[in-house]
């Protein structure tokens, strides 16, 4: 495989944090062991737009000063973390993946769920690599480039989180922020062999104008607890976030060992009710790994066919809205619309003229879908599918069949339920593929705990380089 040249993995957060806690490793010299691997990796996947050496030693500084004053630099104390280009990280500049913005100044502020990180002791090297304004589901932009899977350098790493993941994936950091507004946390994840856990909607705070209220926040790791300890540092409520929830009242990295799921009711489904292909090795894998989970956990589990409706159609259309909210488009537009990526610019122009009523059937049509989930729900606990239709594409895309690559993703945005993708095994050319477990809204815990004995039973390898 042409991308099996990557790094060795990273000891689990927990592991890594509290060696340097202790005064056993000190942050810098983890944090040289990161730029290292950026540059020797980087040059093959493209997964970092801009990285910050001065910032990031400063930041690794800071918290060998603390450990020496006898201070507890916190649960991610020295642990070299990449943040998604999409996300504000303060004196980083933000691009977005387009050259609207490329080249900009340093951001004053962190995004909420960057601030936590960074109050928890991490230390924040450069930004990764993403679509343009994270619309599509692989990266090739005009500002930066094409990104590339460590697992095969000719295919995508998925998106929107693309750079992260890839960057994970191939052991240059052991983990990276993500986000999810239509699959961009978990489909990057199956397509290269990652967790990726699309938290309840409002359990991390993601404040901002989002009009279609489908994004969250999150990361991208190598195994289950480093994503619980993350969540458990990024979540809970904050001001600045009307939808953000209160606090879960549970400690996540303790709970995926200890929750109780024997005899939760599950169900698999292959289409959802409208999904008309899904590659074969992919539908293979998927369901062996729903069927093993489901005897290591105890959950009952079913098949009985679904007719949700087409999510990917419902999502679409509540998707167009959102781009309008961001700050900077609308002086930007129509003046500069030649330097947008095609989709970016068909995507505008379709909802530029919007009508109230046009806009209105959009909502009803979301709030109608949601009932048909939440019926769906009183029925069962867990929806098992596969996290992805197809493996790993064309690095430079297009997708084969368009949004039907990645089909199964979009229902917990619309719907705001928690989902988690988990590695469900390789196909014959190697590839990853994902098994996604959805639980109901606000059961974070739940995914979590079940990706954990998924985890458990069948152990998957943690970067490219232990394959």
């Amino acid at each position: 495989m042409s991308g099996a040249d990557g790094f060795p993995a990273w000891p689990p957060l927990a592991e890594l944090a509290a060696s340097v806690r202790s005064g056993e490793r000190r942050a810098v010299e983890v944090l040289d062991v990161a730029l290292e691997r950026i540059e020797g990796g980087n040059e093959r996947l493209n997964a970092f737009v801009h990285v910050d050496e001065q910032l990031a030693r400063s930041a690794a500084e800071a918290v060998d000063a603390a450990v020496a004053r006898g201070d507890d630099p916190g649960p991610l104390a020295g642990v070299p973390i990449a943040i998604k280009d999409l996300h504000d990280c303060a004196g980083m500049p933000t691009s977005q993946g387009s050259l609207w913005f490329k080249g900009g100044p340093p951001i004053e502020r962190d995004a909420v769920d960057a601030e936590r990180l960074r109050a928890a002791g991490a230390v924040f090297v450069g930004k990764t690599s993403a679509p343009e304004f994270g619309i599509v589901n692989f990266a090739s932009t005009k500002a930066w480039g094409i990104s590339r899977n460590p697992w095969d350098l000719e295919r995508t790493p998925g998106g929107s989180s693309s750079g992260s993941a890839a960057a994970v994936a191939d052991g240059i950091v052991p983990v990276a922020t993500a986000s999810d507004g239509g699959g961009s946390i978990r489909i990057p994840a199956a397509f290269c062999g990652l967790v990726g856990h699309k938290p309840s909607y409002g359990r991390v705070p993601v404040p901002g104008p989002m009009h279609s209220q489908t994004s969250v926040h999150g990361v991208v790791t190598t195994t289950v607890a480093d994503a619980a300890r993350c969540l458990d540092v990024q979540a809970g409520p904050d001001d600045r976030d009307r939808t953000s929830l209160p606090a879960a009242g549970v400690v996540y990295e303790d709970i995926i060992e200890a929750l109780d799921v024997r005899g939760l009711r599950a169900r698999w489904s292959l289409d959802l009710g409208f999904v008309d292909h899904v590659d074969t090795e992919v539908a293979e894998l998927s369901r062996a790994a729903a069927e093993e989970l489901a005897a290591a956990a105890g959950l009952e589990l079913d098949d009985e066919p679904l007719r949700l409706g087409d999510a990917t159609r419902v999502w679409l259309s509540s998707g167009v809205l959102s781009s309008w909210t961001m700050d900077g488009i609308e002086e930007r537009w129509p003046g500069r619309k030649a330097e947008l990526m095609g989709f970016t610019r068909k995507g505008l122009e379709s909802s530029e003229g919007m009508t109230a009523p046009q806009i209105g059937r959009i909502h009803r049509r979301r709030h109608e879908f949601e009932q048909t989930v939440a019926a769906l729900f009183a029925e069962v606990d867990v929806l098992l599918t596969p996290s992805t239709a197809v493996p790993a594409f064309a690095a430079a895309g297009p997708p084969p069949g368009g949004a039907m690559s990645t089909p199964f993703t979009m229902l917990a945005n619309l719907c705001w339920n928690p989902a988690t993708s988990v590695p469900a095994g390789r196909t014959s050319e190697g590839l990853p593929v994902g098994l996604q477990i959805n639980a109901r809204r606000h059961r974070d815990d739940v995914a979590l705990r079940l990706a954990r004995i998924l985890e458990q039973t069948r152990p998957w390898p943690r970067v490219v380089a232990d394959a």
